[in-house]
């Protein structure tokens, strides 16, 4: 990179340079999973950011590394936000992990493409709401980075739940999911395909109660 590409990206907050190794004390939110914060960049969820989960099929887990940043949240009296779930929001689960369920909303499936990608879009600036968390498939490039411009002026997470890996993504991280049944080592296996700040990207188990 060239210095005139290297001013560019250092003064500028929606660019980063693809070979950057984090450096510093680790900045992102904890995950609430060691080993998962262990390979992330930031030793968390990055902050202000688009995360994408990438799994195969809903409820591979994604919902339980989630369960923690929720927790946290609703601790501090932030709102949380779910756009388009495939299943309804089952409470007595929720309230078992310790998560204040005063403080969800849900916007169900059957709203427009057009307007749940509105609504997602202006909670994220409203700075009102401590997370967001949407199921979509099919975002074109651009509107995921209308989202992270949206996520980084609201300081607000979001977290894409996607099927399909969407190429050169401009998300923060993309994160694959899978859930692993092998006895008594059930648990999520996690690994990381893309993440802003590093250039080798790992995996990790995380263990399921129960």
């Amino acid at each position: 990179m060239n210095n005139s590409l290297r001013e560019l990206v250092r003064n500028n907050p929606h660019l980063w340079s693809g070979d950057e190794v984090c450096q510093g004390k680790p900045d992102g939110i904890p995950t609430g999973h060691a080993s998962l914060d262990a390979i992330l960049p930031g030793g968390g969820w990055p902050k202000n950011a688009v995360v994408e989960m990438i799994t195969p099929h809903w409820g591979t887990g994604e919902l339980q590394l989630m369960l923690p940043l929720m927790k946290s949240m609703t601790r501090r009296r932030r709102w949380i936000l779910w756009v388009c779930p495939p299943y309804i929001p089952y409470a007595p689960a929720l309230v078992n992990a310790d998560i204040d369920i005063d403080f969800l909303m849900t916007i169900g499936p059957n709203i427009s493409s057009r307007d749940a990608l509105w609504t997602i879009e202006k909670a994220l600036q409203s700075q009102r709401c401590g997370l967001l968390m949407a199921w979509l498939n099919h975002l074109p490039n651009g509107v995921i980075r209308r989202l992270q411009l949206a996520a980084d002026a609201g300081n607000t997470p979001c977290v894409l739940f996607r099927n399909q890996r969407g190429k050169n993504s401009p998300a923060a991280l993309q994160l694959q999911v899978e859930y692993s049944d092998r006895g008594s080592d059930r648990g999520i296996h996690a690994r990381v395909l893309k993440a802003r700040g590093a250039h080798q990207y790992h995996s990790a188990d995380i263990p399921c109660p129960g």
